[in-house]
């Protein structure tokens, strides 16, 4: 003869005689879903690493000083640290994973990306010294212009994530709107506008590397790579493309499965490209 409602984090037994704790959905470590993307992240992780391991074993040959040894270091780091930062998308989410996050992926991802841009800028320049008069070009990409590029290209990126965690950071919530038997546990992005600089951002570094590659596809050598990263580009854009709408329409862990098959996904192509290259082969 009398209603009462159950709290925030309850919900009426199926006789409706009492409140029983509702259920909590998260992309987790122990599902089917948490365990195939944990395990690829390691997988991506270890190859990077071993790749790493064999660069560093004979970094003193011809083939792989010709390759741009140190952009070629950084650039493994960089897909390294990518594939690890897959991991702070599973599990529950906490103050600290959520605020770390999107910054880890956003920085991780323009250092790949900018040591792409970086090596495509070289194969531009050496080609155009290589014709009468050219050779003044060369020396603005010297081995410290290249780190003083990528430095401050990856500086951005961090300045952006830096104003963006501290106008409004990132957050865990739980979100009763999609069930109403059920608490979804979810990471608010806090400002979309930091969101969306920072995403916009990794894609204009996307854009410009692809542009440049394109303008340098069909340079003679076999040691041109630029054919490669074109067609790396193409796809790494042709992703972050698809990614938008997606993750905006996917609800709670779904949202988050697809930002880490996205980057898992780009960086398995990134680092087949890479084993790919006619310097390393």
């Amino acid at each position: 003869m009398e209603c009462n409602n159950c709290p925030e984090d309850f919900w009426s037994s199926p006789q409706r005689d009492r409140c029983v704790p509702k259920k909590t959905e998260f992309l987790s470590y122990h599902e089917p879903l948490g365990i195939c993307l944990t395990t690829a992240s390691l997988f991506g992780t270890f190859i990077c690493a071993v790749v790493l391991g064999i660069f560093t074993y004979y970094r003193s040959t011809p083939m792989v000083r010709a390759n741009n040894s140190e952009l070629s270091f950084l650039l493994l780091v960089s897909l390294k640290l990518c594939f690890l930062c897959s991991l702070l998308f599973i599990g529950r989410p906490k103050l600290w994973t959520c605020q770390l996050r999107h910054a880890a992926f956003g920085i991780s991802f323009v250092l790949s990306v900018s040591c792409i841009l970086v090596k495509t800028m070289v194969v531009l320049a050496v080609f155009k010294a290589s014709k009468p008069g050219g050779g003044a070009s060369l020396k603005w990409f010297g081995a410290m212009q290249q780190r003083g590029t990528v430095l401050v290209l990856t500086s951005i990126q961090a300045a952006i994530c830096t104003a963006w965690l501290v106008s409004s950071s990132p957050a865990p919530h739980k979100n009763t709107q999609y069930h109403n038997d059920k608490i979804v546990y979810e990471c608010v992005v806090g400002s979309t506008v930091g969101f969306a600089v920072l995403l916009g951002y990794i894609g204009l570094l996307a854009v410009l590397s692809f542009l440049l590659a394109f303008l340098a596809r069909n340079l003679p050598d076999n040691f041109n790579e630029a054919k490669l990263i074109t067609f790396s580009m193409l796809i790494f854009c042709a992703v972050w493309v698809a990614f938008v709408p997606a993750y905006i329409n996917s609800p709670g862990k779904y949202a988050d499965a697809v930002e880490v098959f996205a980057i898992l996904g780009l960086q398995f192509w990134s680092l087949g490209g890479s084993c790919l290259d006619p310097n390393v082969s």
